[in-house]
């Protein structure tokens, strides 16, 4: 009976989940500290342990010779990412100084357009996605922080990449993928659990989300992941049709706000000083962003796969390689 329910509502295997989790911490934002097994499995404290372990199961279904492709999708979803949000930051800098558009100033914009959320990535290639488009995680890692913040707002003389953090992205994948190209035994039991771990991440993620982000950010907050969105997500996806000869739903899949990035506003203001004034501002709106995007995105992702096929639901007469 749930999981009918679960198939009828767009992405309903994690944005259900999400929403319970956001809704509980939203009423009971102490509840999780009860700690233990609980809180290491069903809040945003397991969130980077479930998404290591769904990175470890899709990696064994990657072959070697799905790297090519993984290289050309992954970098051009990330140079998408990275040029509408440094292009929309920068342009209402230009137009709206620091007033901004709405109250939203370039380094909001920018914080919120060019960081996408991995997990909400991952899972939603786990429902549309092949196992190409799954190991494009560790590529798109590279958005999480505030270094493409730092480069588009004229300061990457002053930012090193995360690299570190980016080794642990791939190390889970790199090891399910040596395991599933020794093994294929060890591939068909592993590779399955990928789609099984969906629900406990979308509750996870939704622990971590209080929805009076929304409230606190304001109309601009709000305006701010409609953004990210909407005018974020069909730039990306037009980049994905057009540069990759995709269908599109991993487009929309990046079209989002990491969880992180409510941190960049602060970590680019102690680079430079003269941000402060419009930091604060721009964290609530940020948080917003994270919020709404995370809500709408996967709704929208599985509107568009099912219209214009994916590879788990091809179109009549389409064949995905």
């Amino acid at each position: 009976m749930i999981l009918n329910f679960l198939k009828k509502i767009p992405a309903g295997m994690m944005v259900v989940p999400l929403l319970l989790g956001s809704i509980i911490t939203t009423i009971f934002p102490n509840i999780w500290e009860i700690g233990g097994l609980t809180a290491a499995v069903f809040s945003s404290v397991g969130t980077n342990t479930l998404l290591g372990a769904q990175l470890f199961c899709m990696g064994t279904a990657l072959q070697v010779k799905d790297m090519p492709a993984v290289l050309k999708r992954g970098g051009v979803l990330l140079i998408a990412k990275f040029a509408i949000g440094a292009g929309l930051g920068i342009l209402v800098g230009k137009l709206f100084g620091d007033a901004g558009f709405f109250g939203l100033s370039t380094l909001a914009i920018v914080s919120a357009v060019t960081n996408s959320n991995g997990s909400v990535y991952l899972t939603l290639m786990g429902n549309y996605g092949d196992r190409a488009d799954a190991g494009c995680f560790p590529l798109l890692a590279l958005n999480d922080g505030p270094f493409f913040t730092l480069v588009a707002l004229g300061a990457s003389g002053l930012a090193n990449i995360p690299f570190m953090s980016l080794l642990a992205a791939i190390i889970p994948v790199a090891l399910g993928m040596l395991i599933g190209n020794l093994d294929h035994g060890m591939r068909d039991i592993f590779a399955p659990m990928g789609t099984a771990i969906i629900p406990l991440i979308g509750f996870a993620l939704g622990t971590g989300i209080n929805l009076m982000n929304i409230v606190k950010g304001g109309a601009s907050g709000i305006i701010l992941g409609l953004i990210t969105v909407f005018i974020g997500g069909i730039f990306i996806v037009l980049c994905d049709r057009f540069i990759s000869r995709r269908p599109g739903y991993a487009g929309w899949a990046v079209a989002t706000t990491a969880g992180n990035a409510v941190a960049v506003p602060a970590a680019v203001a102690l680079v430079d000083p003269s941000l402060e004034a419009v930091a604060a501002t721009a964290t609530v709106q940020v948080a917003a962003s994270v919020v709404v995007s995370c809500i709408l995105v996967p709704i929208i992702t599985s509107w568009w796969a099912k219209k214009y096929g994916c590879p788990q639901m091809p179109l009549e007469g389409q064949e995905f390689k």
